[in-house]
């Protein structure tokens, strides 16, 4: 049996140095869990966002079917001219080609979480994810505390680095100081077989060892100085994850600051069209105005009902993505918010 006296420390800060990679390899496990729950999540937004774009074109579609047939109508009638007719076909031809860029979209976003999830798109395919049951919280903070953004399994991957790299530095510095070894042993003597196993046959021996530095032209030190280079590369890349942390959520914040003016200006883009889309047509069927500015309202209304669609699954986007710059979820912790409403996608 043999006992090193750790008297320089270099046991100690071998084993913290390894106690601490057990944390990386712990917090990069998080990430790579945070960043897969992320994209899981973000791809149910996706698929969400292009289910009610393409719903509100379909439903301007009918709306354009509607004025083309009145406008037929109308022209059978003898009120109105051939080329009232073609610009309401126009427009009709024109918005059909909204859908097949967004039916892409949806194909792809669910492909997309169909191999998150580990399987094939053939084999599995995801739930039709309602953009309206994902609800968007009504008030976000300016600013969030520093602890919420410590929480980062990149953070405190780099943390764990750093702490290894220092106790390393402790390992290279007590290599350059002499080792104490403790030995015990005991043995059995005899003289006869028979005496072999009596307690008095038992012999026992201690001794000390001390095993100092060699001669080595210096590679002692030159570890020594690779380690604390080491040290401070690590230090180094932690302010680095730091400042690259904090800067993810302070363009976030302000990505959610301006995606709940947008959301505001749409509203009333929509309400302010809609209006006008029914006056427009109560001016046209009392004779005040022609097709063209029905078509023109026809027009702005849809912008509007897209612009309002695309400004909600955005804000829900940005959202998501303050809670993956925040730390995000932990692997055994509830999901909430948009991000429970995705990892039921599993």
């Amino acid at each position: 049996m043999s006992y090193v006296l750790d008297a320089a420390g270099g046991v100690r800060r071998a084993i913290e140095a390894q106690d601490a990679q057990v944390d990386v390899q712990k917090y990069q496990f998080d990430a790579a869990y945070l960043t897969l729950t992320g994209n899981v999540a973000l791809a149910a937004l996706r698929i969400a966002s292009a289910r009610a774009q393409i719903d509100s074109v379909a439903y301007l579609l009918g709306e354009d079917e509607k004025n083309v047939e009145f406008v037929q109508k109308a022209f059978d009638a003898g009120s109105v001219s051939r080329v009232d007719v073609l610009s309401a076909q126009s427009q009709l031809a024109n918005d059909q080609t909204l859908l097949p860029p967004l039916k892409q979209q949806l194909s792809v976003a669910r492909h997309q979480l169909s191999v998150l999830v580990g399987r094939a798109p053939a084999d599995w395919a995801p739930p039709d994810f309602d953009l309206k049951e994902l609800a968007a919280p009504q008030q976000l903070p300016l600013t969030l505390p520093s602890e919420l953004v410590h929480r980062r399994p990149d953070i405190l991957s780099a943390e764990a680095q750093l702490h290894a790299a220092a106790a390393n530095v402790g390992v290279a510095t007590a290599n350059l100081y002499p080792q104490i070894t403790l030995t015990a042993s005991v043995n059995l003597q005899a003289t006869t077989p028979d005496q072999l196993f009596n307690s008095a046959s038992l012999v026992g021996a201690l001794m000390a060892g001390v095993t100092g530095p060699i001669f080595d032209h210096g590679a002692r030190r030159d570890r020594q100085r690779a380690a604390q280079d080491a040290m401070q590369a690590a230090l180094d890349h932690y302010e680095q994850t730091v400042l690259v942390s904090f800067g993810q959520v302070a363009d976030v914040l302000e990505a959610l600051e301006h995606d709940a003016q947008m959301e505001r200006a749409q509203q009333h883009a929509v309400d302010a069209a809609a209006a006008n889309l029914d006056l427009t047509r109560q001016s046209y069927q009392a004779g005040n105005v022609g097709v063209l500015q029905v078509l023109d309202a026809q027009r702005s209304n849809e912008q509007a009902q897209l612009g309002l669609v695309r400004a909600r699954a955005q804000r829900l986007q940005d959202d998501m993505q303050l809670l993956l710059a925040t730390g995000g979820v932990a692997p055994n912790g509830p999901p909430t918010g948009a991000a429970g409403s995705a990892a039921k996608a599993r």
